[in-house]
């Protein structure tokens, strides 16, 4: 019997879920939901038409609520949270991570999160809080302050009866963080450690010097930079007096990475990355409109170029004919070379030291490959149209084109970063406009040289 995948299961699951709820079976969809993890759970919401969406979350255990909420995209969870009163979701926050609550707290408007906050009690109101006082994409907003911290002139036996007296680890524990009176943080001991020295051992012997803090301000990406290079577990975050806050987990890294793949994903295509895939039509018409709207004028100004050499189109109907073949080649070089100075800048391989040097060098490509191209163009259209001369206006316009996209790749998503516009969302749109431009510009105003 072939092995199912795991999308495919999902999708089943799916089905089977909504062929239940459309025929009322709900203490069965109920059962069904029981035994699902959290992630699943959050699946099978964005799955699930906006209609059927609320029908679903009263079905799930309310237990599992919480978890839920964590898992949920953020037009999602909106639309969930609206939907439910402030002593409700009070009672759901009990128990959540601080980063995630801080995450679900976010997408609330104030009057309702003001609400929420009156309705929870005291220790619940600090966390959250707490959390809300960083930024959302810094250390201090992704971190979680269940952690535990012990003093460096106690032994290991100490530590350990604190360990057995307090019955549970906090997720993910990987190391105890070590601070002084005022809570400085010190340095870092392993579990292992913990757990494979003698009882009599001190904590300050076994301090881990690797382990590196990080500053609550420090930007999300360049977290995940650091785990990544160091292949961290879990790292302390500290305030600027070096003040032990809380810790940062790989699980919270993954959700970053994962979030900034699915945000260059979809800006490319200049949509929301948090978009709803079951949004309402008129509120995706509308937020689809814009870059529609925003693409339109771009190639209004290709038109306008196009339309500048109108008499030497209607004097020879093959122009028409290969004018698009330019600019496509010169878009799809130009493409490629944007991509690879996206991922560059998002890994942090690319920056003013060595954009000098990437210039050059996609220079030098988008000349060879321009230079292979128009020899093939030219040939093709010199020997179908019996033409060299239109053949060697083809492949100087070809030439000219991918030595410009090989320029521009490299030097939009540059100065849009100094611009602080995010160049995976613009950086297509302008590349696009340039190639179309240069190429419509070189083919037909050499053609109009060269033969009017």
């Amino acid at each position: 019997m072939p092995e199912v995948s795991e999308q495919e299961y999902s999708h089943q699951r799916l089905q089977q879920v909504n062929t239940a709820l459309d025929s009322g079976m709900f203490v069965y969809v109920r059962k069904l939901l029981q035994d699902m993890p959290a992630y699943d759970l959050a699946l099978l919401l964005e799955s699930s038409p906006s209609k059927s969406r609320m029908a679903l979350w009263q079905l799930i255990d309310a237990d599992h609520h919480g978890d839920v909420l964590e898992e949920l995209n953020e037009e999602v969870r909106k639309s969930i949270l609206k939907n439910i009163n402030p002593e409700k979701l009070a009672a759901v926050a009990e128990g959540m991570d601080v980063d995630d609550l801080a995450e679900v707290f976010r997408t609330l408007p104030d009057s309702v999160y003001q609400e929420v906050l009156n309705a929870m009690d005291w220790q619940d109101r600090s966390r959250v809080e707490t959390a809300l006082s960083f930024e959302e994409d810094t250390a201090g907003g992704i971190m979680n302050t269940d952690t535990i911290s012990i003093r460096p002139d106690v032994t290991v036996d100490v530590v350990l009866r604190y360990l057995r007296l307090r019955g549970k680890l906090p997720e993910a524990t990987d190391s105890f963080y070590v601070v002084d009176r005022e809570d400085h943080f010190i340095g870092a001991v392993s579990l292992s450690s913990i757990v494979t020295a003698k009882a009599e051992t001190i904590i300050s012997h076994l301090i881990d010097k690797d382990i590196q803090a990080i500053t609550a301000d420090l930007n999300e990406k360049d977290v995940a930079q650091l785990f990544e290079r160091y292949d961290w577990f879990s790292a302390p975050v500290i305030d600027h007096e070096g003040r032990l806050l809380g810790r940062i987990t790989v699980d919270d890294v993954v959700d970053i990475i994962r979030e900034e793949a699915e945000h260059s994903m979809m800006s490319m295509a200049g949509l929301d990355d948090e978009a709803d895939t079951f949004a309402p039509v008129i509120k995706s018409t509308q937020r689809r409109s814009i870059w529609l709207g925003v693409n339109l004028i771009t190639a209004l100004m290709a038109v306008a170029v196009s339309s500048m050499f109108e008499g030497i189109l209607n004097q020879l109907a093959i122009l028409a004919v290969l004018n698009s073949l330019v600019p496509s080649m010169g878009g799809v070089a130009g493409n490629q070379t944007l991509t690879l100075v996206i991922r560059g800048m998002a890994l942090g391989h690319v920056g003013e030291s060595n954009s000098r040097i990437l210039l050059y060098k996609e220079l030098a490509i988008g000349f060879f490959n321009g230079l292979i191209w128009a020899v093939l163009i030219a040939s093709v259209v010199a020997i179908w149209q019996q033409d060299l001369m239109l053949g060697a206006i083809i492949a100087f316009a070809m030439l000219m084109n991918m030595t410009a996209a090989g320029i521009a790749g490299v030097t939009v998503p540059l100065m849009l970063k100094k611009m602080n516009i995010d160049p995976a969302l613009a950086g297509s749109v302008i590349l696009t406009t340039v190639t179309d431009v240069v190429g419509i510009f070189a083919f037909l105003g050499t053609a109009t040289l060269m033969l009017g």
